[in-house]
């Protein structure tokens, strides 16, 4: 596979903390994706963005949340 933007071949499924804005908070969700190690650019493939948008739906009543400073951490399972 090639990067879409730098055409680079170094795209590795990597660990990234994924941030989702919620009401003034940040919450950081770890995820497992391709990343090209060239430029940068992550690929998202159906299966993680339905699991972002799933978190994003019950992170306001979640008790998989720890506070970390002041950014919150979902520890739920994918």
């Amino acid at each position: 596979m090639k990067c879409v933007i730098c055409h680079g071949d170094q795209i590795q499924a990597t660990d990234v903390d994924e941030e989702i804005a919620i009401d003034g908070d940040i919450v950081r969700v770890p995820i497992r994706i391709p990343v090209c190690g060239t430029c940068g650019e992550r690929y998202y493939d159906r299966r993680t963005v339905r699991y972002l948008e799933e978190v994003e739906r019950r992170v306001a009543d979640s008790k998989d949340l720890r506070s970390v400073g002041d950014v919150l951490l979902y520890t739920g399972s994918q």
